[in-house]
């Protein structure tokens, strides 16, 4: 069978690509080098093209349609090859490679770990991860065969998105720097962004043969780090934008908050000092900092804990009950 199997390459007359893999990027017609030898025909197909290595080097590409007659069709290299191959023996291998020249659309890309740069506007730590869809096809065969190629005798769909996968970070991150984009502009922006990547990565990748087309992103996130620092920055932005809906400075707001929380933190009747005399101190501390308008207020402020502090001593000598105070307390509160 296997005696067989070689007559029968040895007679075959036509070199094509037939009925390739989908997933097939690039393919040897023979690992037999010697089967070449008595072929007549070379037929390349449409979305085709074909690479011809002798002694390991490319000598010709043909990327039209074609059919050639290689007996009788004044084809420069096949004339060299040919000398070469005599009496079926020759030390001197030639290698046929077809490839796929359509464009390879809606190809997955996803970066593999968090980009990482510093937030222009607040100056923090980002670790972004971003994911989309890009098109591409073999623009430049000899450059394609000698970089990526080399002496493999197929290449998939899959190999190429696993290079473009290694390779797309730095582009990324780079691109990202020089933008000056903060993390909140990130996804405003994502088509620029787009844009500016795949001029990064066209330079890349036209090195090694490829065109790059249709480059997007298609979505954005945070590691947990960068979304605990966002979601700090909303809260804050919020609080800030309520108080001044309502005609208060926030730096005021944090002031009445403090204070309080300090008249509200009860231990017993130490503790009610406690956390009365600390209230003071920080609204004291706050109010020589924001000027006239924030010493009225610290003493607004001593005024209702000299006003709480009366109520608590009326209920510890039993001369108000419980819910006597709790009213009076929180009527107090209320006007504060």
């Amino acid at each position: 069978m296997a005696f067989i199997d070689g007559i029968r390459r040895q007679l075959r007359s036509v070199i094509e690509w037939e009925n390739p893999d989908p997933d097939l990027l690039l393919a040897q017609w023979t690992e037999n080098g010697d089967e070449i030898k008595n072929a007549s025909k070379l037929i390349v197909g449409p979305g085709q093209g074909c690479i011809f290595v002798y002694q390991g080097q490319v000598k010709a590409v043909i990327e039209e349609q074609c059919m050639i007659n290689l007996e009788t069709d004044n084809v420069p290299f096949w004339t060299t090859i040919k000398k070469f191959m005599q009496f079926f023996e020759s030390e001197h291998k030639v290698g046929i490679y077809f490839f796929r020249k359509t464009k390879i659309l809606d190809q997955k890309w996803g970066t593999t770990s968090p980009i990482k740069y510093q937030d222009p506007k607040y100056h923090f730590p980002v670790a972004l991860k971003a994911y989309g869809n890009y098109s591409y096809q073999i623009a430049d065969a000899n450059d394609f065969f000698v970089n990526i190629v080399g002496s493999h005798n197929q290449m998939r769909i899959d190999d190429f998105r696993n290079i473009l996968s290694a390779r797309i970070i730095n582009p990324i991150s780079d691109y990202l720097a020089e933008c000056q984009y903060s993390f909140a502009d990130i996804d405003a922006n994502r088509d620029e962004i787009a844009r500016g990547i795949a001029i990064k990565l066209a330079i890349v990748f036209r090195k090694l043969g490829f065109s790059i087309s249709d480059f997007r992103i298609e979505g954005t996130d945070f590691d947990e780090d960068t979304l605990r620092r966002i979601n700090r920055i909303a809260d804050l932005t919020a609080e800030a934008q309520a108080a001044q809906a309502v005609g208060l400075d926030y730096a005021k707001v944090q002031q009445l908050d403090a204070l309080r929380d300090a008249a509200r933190n009860e231990g017993g009747g130490a503790g009610l000092g406690m956390g009365m005399g600390a209230g003071i101190g920080l609204g004291q501390g706050m109010a020589q900092s924001l000027g006239a308008t924030t010493n009225q207020v610290a003493a607004d402020s001593n005024q209702t804990v000299a006003k709480l502090t009366e109520l608590k001593q009326l209920f510890e000598a039993q001369l108000i009950t419980e819910t006597e105070y709790a009213a009076k307390k929180q009527q107090i509160l209320d006007k504060f």
